[in-house]
């Protein structure tokens, strides 16, 4: 009896208690070296429009300079700062949604029109104090629908908030 209960402590010892050692030693160097914290969170942009050459719809959190054509295609330009815990949910959802693995570039057919418009294009971009996130999207892009979802799925989250903190300023 006292035999077997002292096996059970050995193995323990033996196998439990390395692996647990190296799973802490091996995520502690992992989270420390996470590419994008949000404690090195410095500003994003968020732009869209038809086409490449046209990027009228604009915010920067930054400066909080918000740009945007409404119903009535008029020009209207506001400053709108977005709270930290706001940027904070933005930058988890774009880490939830994989956006620091998203291709930089996800643009399809350009000539491509619906109703007679080009096809929006966005541009998301988190800037950190070492590295920057930049990914451009077209609508007209026809790769791997989880990849397109996902996309769409941040760019609705960012013109909520933008459209809730738009709100309150007014």
């Amino acid at each position: 009896m006292r035999d077997s209960r002292s096996k059970r402590i050995f193995m323990a010892c033996a196998v439990i208690v390395p692996f647990v050692a190296y799973c802490v030693y091996y995520y502690a160097h992992v989270f420390k070296n996470a590419p994008y914290k949000f404690s090195e969170f410095e500003y994003m942009t968020f732009e869209y429009g038809p086409g490449a050459d046209s990027l009228i719809n604009k915010y920067n959190s930054k400066t909080g300079d918000y740009q945007y054509v409404d119903t009535r295609d008029s020009i209207i330009k506001m400053n709108v700062h977005i709270p930290k815990e706001e940027l904070l949910y933005l930058h988890r959802k774009a880490a939830d949604l994989g956006f620091w693995d998203f291709p930089n570039v996800e643009v399809g057919d350009t000539t491509q029109r619906r109703n007679g418009m080009r096809p929006l294009r966005y541009i998301i971009e988190f800037k950190y104090k070492r590295k920057t996130k930049r990914v451009i999207y077209d609508e007209s892009f026809n790769g791997d629908e989880r990849l397109k979802d996902a996309n769409q799925r941040l760019i609705k989250e960012i013109k909520l908030v933008l459209a809730k903190e738009e709100g309150k300023e007014k």
